[in-house]
């Protein structure tokens, strides 16, 4: 007897105790044995039936044994035939003799030549039947496609583990590939009418699937976020014709779908610890749907990034449907989508990676790439509550201007300008909490038992209130504005120090002014040196020049009181700079000085002289005869608020003269100019003013700016300021605040009454002109000629054109018409 094995057969569950790798491989090696043998029976299979091809094919049976003489004998005919009349056929039935005759058609070692001395297992013949044979062959074998096939657990039952295993559905791709060859193939005899048509109807079916998708991600996140992925995936579209307008379509559905799917916090992977640990199922849920959100948001903005650098590099890959043309449109839809994610989505994931890839397209050649961006982040500066999200812009925007050498555009730093900042670290020690909690030697020493007791719950009890007062909260955002402002002044002292000719300069300068009042006592000295340095070298525009005189003003009137210095030159700056202010120059310089006279003469009147007063004073009434009418109203309003904080000018409104000499105006200096020797006689012209506001101004001012009374302003004139009043009346928009109202039946009165008729040259078209010179219009009736000038009314044969007329003379182009008013 053969003894028994000792090895016993492993019990189910000692299976599922082995580790996953070995059953993979017990798998693997099981898998192997299976395709070995059955290549085996493929190939006895593929010999059988290349026996039943050749029986079928061969000649008509031949006898069972034939007789052939050896070389050099001779043939007996006779003997062989009484060989075969010897055979015993004749006691055979006819279906045994065909029975017969088959298997001897089937069997080789009854058919063969038994006089031939070639050996029975010979080499290939060499005959010209193989040779035909061999040439009915196919030139290539027929391609058996093989199919993936995913492996399932295994099931066991009596003989041990079965595997199952099923097939991978197959992939649209080369069905989508063989629809595409056949619309190209079927678009090439079609005309151009046709092929718009059918474009038309591709792109419709893609909005209909695009739609599909998005609806169903945003109707059901959680069960649906794997739609996703399939929408993405067509950012890949490669059908020329329509690839270019469904990737903007997806790129721009996808980001709508990710503002409203995204949650509002920050998604963290979970830890080895929480992956392990039981959770319900609808928390996995939650979690799959979270990791399947980061992933396919991740993916999404490296396919817009993707997008951006083919288009900076104007790189075309293989077989890309996109021409090179078209990368700018597609380049914009992404810059676009980029920044609506920064502005709605600041606290979800990869936030600063956004910021990176945004802020050095600020300072890119493209003029709308480069406004779209710095759209974005001014919103963003606005918006940004914590801080968190502006420190990290102005971090990168630092590295951006020291890597180019200072050599980006004005407008990356005139969004800094944007920055909620209005209170730094330093200003809250006066808000920290000044109740001092004791140590355990004071309590013991000083109360009793009971009193220890119920100080003890008396301190617990105002730590939770501040904690709930989220004071930590606070402190944490000014440390976050305190972080930004140092790195903002860095950048600014940088350029100063490094590159002050740069087209740079101004926007530091205004920087500097808006930011002045937060700037460390420490800096103060070299800051004002470097200013005035800047003013006197005399490269500097008027503006720049406004700039530096505001940054220093702006910083002697907050943290600077406590300096003891005397602005004299940065006074004698402002007063020789304001008579180059007229009507023809730039409004938004007009800003900056009512900013810098608040600061100088209004928030400093201690520290200013009466002469000095009154040398600024003279000099703005004289200025305000020579602006346009909102420049005007602005500067009538500082001059106002000048005499309130100086009340002894009012004898500027008197023609008697204080002390010797005469006013020179030519001088630049305000404290010898001698200002008490002259009057305010421009008032009186500008009583007779067009603007009523000047007007207005002009009188009040003219008796001595009163608070009360019949000459006194009304409240909401003497309440503004002169900036705000400037900006109230601006001419900004070509409106005339306050607007005139004038009924259209005395307009046409008006026409009718002063009209003239200019008869045409010879050689000229024919033309009836009226003309009113109290409108200042003119109204030109053209026959059969078209006119260029600003249109009102055309017909086939008439036009009638209406032509503003703002000086003595107009010109009515196309018509050879010149109109002289009288």
């Amino acid at each position: 007897n053969k003894p028994r094995s000792k090895k016993r057969r492993p019990t189910f569950r000692r299976l599922l105790k082995t580790s996953g790798v070995k059953l993979e491989n017990k798998l693997k090696n099981r898998q192997l044995k299976q395709n070995v043998s059955a290549k085996k029976q493929r190939k006895e299979q593929k010999r059988l039936r290349q026996a039943v091809k050749g029986a079928v094919a061969a000649l008509p049976p031949r006898p069972l044994e034939t007789y052939c003489p050896r070389p050099g004998e001779r043939k007996d005919t006779f003997e062989e035939e009484d060989f075969l009349e010897s055979l015993p056929t004749d006691m055979l039935e006819d279906d045994d003799l065909q029975l017969m005759s088959s298997m001897a058609q089937r069997a080789s070692f009854i058919t063969r030549d038994l006089s031939s001395c070639a050996p029975v297992h010979s080499g290939k013949k060499r005959g010209s039947e193989v040779t035909k044979d061999y040439e009915k062959l196919p030139r290539k074998m027929a391609r058996i496609e093989q199919k993936e096939v995913i492996h399932l657990l295994p099931i066991k039952d009596k003989t041990g583990l079965i595997p199952q295993s099923i097939q991978k559905p197959v992939s649209q791709k080369e069905e989508e590939e063989e629809e595409e060859e056949d619309d190209e193939d079927s678009m090439e005899g079609l005309t151009a009418e046709e092929r718009e048509q059918r474009r038309a109807q591709k792109i419709q079916e893609k909005k209909l699937r695009i739609a599909a998708l998005g609806s169903a991600v945003i109707s059901d996140p959680i069960s649906n976020v794997k739609r996703v992925k399939e929408l993405r995936g067509m950012l890949m579209e490669a059908d020329p014709s329509v690839a270019v307008t469904v990737r903007k379509l997806v790129m721009v559905s996808l980001m709508e779908i990710f503002k409203d799917v995204a949650p509002t916090y920050r998604i963290r992977p979970l830890t080895e610890d929480e992956k392990t640990t039981k959770v319900k199922k609808e928390t996995q849920q939650l979690r799959e749907f979270e990791e399947i959100l980061v992933s396919q948001y991740k993916f999404y903005l490296e396919d817009l990034e993707q997008i951006i650098k083919d288009w900076k590099q104007q790189k075309k890959k293989r077989r890309q449907a996109v021409n090179l043309q078209s990368y700018g449109g597609l380049a914009a839809v992404a810059v676009r989508c980029l920044t609506e994610l920064l502005l709605a989505l600041p606290h979800f994931n990869f936030h600063n990676n956004i910021i990176v890839l945004l802020v050095p397209l600020m300072n890119d050649a493209d003029r709308q790439v480069s406004d779209m961006c710095c759209d974005a982040f001014r919103k963003l500066f606005v918006q940004d509550k914590l801080g968190a999200a502006s420190l990290a812009t102005v971090r990168v925007i630092s590295g951006l201007v020291k890597s180019l050498s200072y050599s980006v555009r004005p407008e990356v730093l005139q969004t800094l300008l944007s920055l909620r900042i209005r209170e730094v670290k330093k200003d809250i020690e006066a808000t920290k909490p000044t109740k001092k909690f004791m140590n355990y030697q004071e309590k013991k020493k000083n109360l009793s038992r009971m009193q220890r007791k119920w100080k003890k719950a008396e301190e617990k009890l105002d730590k939770e209130l501040l904690e709930a007062e989220a004071s930590e909260n606070k402190e944490h955002k000014l440390k976050l504005h305190t972080e930004t402002l140092n790195m903002v002044f860095l950048v600014y002292f940088r350029i100063l120090k490094k590159a002050h000719r740069s087209a740079l300069l101004p926007a530091v300068l205004e920087g500097l002014a808006n930011f002045a009042h937060l700037i460390n006592l420490e800096f103060f000295d070299d800051l004002l040196n470097v200013l005035q340095n800047l003013i006197q070298s005399g490269d500097l525009s008027n503006q720049e020049s406004l700039h530096c005189i505001q940054t220093v003003f702006t910083i002697l009137s907050g943290q600077g009181d406590v300096l003891n210095i005397d602005p004299l030159t940065f006074y004698q700056h402002l007063y020789r700079m304001l008579p180059r202010l007229h009507a023809g120059a730039s409004n938004d310089d007009v800003i900056i000085v009512l900013r810098c006279l608040d600061t100088m003469l209004t928030r400093r009147k201690k520290q200013v002289t009466l002469q000095r007063a009154m040398a600024f004073v003279k000099r703005l009434s004289t200025l305000s005869l020579h602006l346009l009418p909102d420049a005007s109203v602005g500067i009538l309003a500082a001059t106002r608020a000048a005499l309130h904080s100086f009340p002894k000018c009012d004898f500027l409104l008197d023609n008697e003269i204080q002390g010797s000499g005469f006013y020179l105006p030519e001088l630049d200096d305000p404290e010898h100019c001698n200002a008490q020797n002259t009057a305010l006689w421009e008032l009186h012209t500008l009583q007779r003013h067009y603007h009523p506001v000047v007007r207005l101004f002009a009188a009040h001012l003219s008796r001595g700016a009163p608070s009360e009374g019949s000459a006194a302003l009304n409240v909401e004139l003497s309440r503004r300021a002169p900036v705000e009043l400037f900006r109230d009346y601006s001419l900004k928009d070509m409106t005339f605040n306050p607007p005139e109202h004038v009924s259209a039946r005395d307009k046409m009165d008006q026409i009718s009454n002063r009209t003239r008729i200019i008869t045409p040259k010879p050689n000229e078209f024919p033309i009836n002109v009226l003309i009113c010179s109290e409108l200042k219009m003119c109204i030109c009736y053209i026959l059969n000629c078209f006119c260029s000038c600003c249109v009102c009314f055309m017909k086939k044969k008439k036009t009638l054109a209406r032509v503003p007329c703002f000086g003595q003379r107009a010109r009515v182009t196309g018509c050879a018409a010149q109109i002289i008013y009288p």
